[in-house]
């Protein structure tokens, strides 16, 4: 079977879960202020695909990530999760901490590509990011950085790619 067949058999309509990782953008939503550009911009590129998106924001607390990210993932509708922020290094990003533990598989190359790619836009501080990738109960998360540029950069890997890294994951 040739590339372009494989990747035709892929699946054309998802429902992917948007979570967003900020203690500020959580703290405004508390308030009723919806101040979430990067979760805003993921959905709008999921939607113009034709994606069903969900999107929750919490706090930079593992329990929280987790709770959320194990609510997606338990949901048979939800057949993708993409986390954005808490990603990077101060002691608050704690979002790889809580979810790569989940993972029974790591897709290293979305982290190395994604960290490349920014190193060529924006020089040594794509080393920052700790973004990476994985399955949880057979369904793909991916990582990515808070900051809406590195959520664009990001989003052009993840959605070509997406329909296609679902169908592996369900095999």
């Amino acid at each position: 079977m040739s590339g372009i067949e494989h990747r035709a058999q892929a699946p054309k309509h998802l429902s992917v879960a948007v979570l967003v990782v900020s203690d500020a953008r959580a703290k405004a939503m508390r308030k009723g202020r919806d101040e979430d550009i990067s979760g805003k911009l993921i959905e709008q590129r999921l939607k113009a695909v034709g994606y069903v998106t969900t999107r929750l924001i919490v706090p930079d607390e593992a329990r929280q990530i987790k709770a959320a990210a194990k609510k997606f993932i338990a949901n048979p509708k939800i057949d993708a999760v993409i986390a954005a922020g808490g990603t990077g290094i101060t002691a608050r990003d704690v979002t790889i901490e809580t979810l790569q533990p989940l993972f029974e598989k790591e897709l290293p190359g979305f982290g190395e590509i994604l960290r490349r790619i920014g190193y060529e836009k924006v020089g040594g501080a794509a080393l920052l990011t700790r973004a990476t990738a994985g399955l949880i109960k057979r369904k793909p998360i991916f990582c990515l950085p808070g900051a809406p540029n590195a959520v664009e950069v990001a989003m052009e890997l993840v959605l070509p790619e997406l329909g296609h890294v679902v169908k592996h994951s369900r095999e």
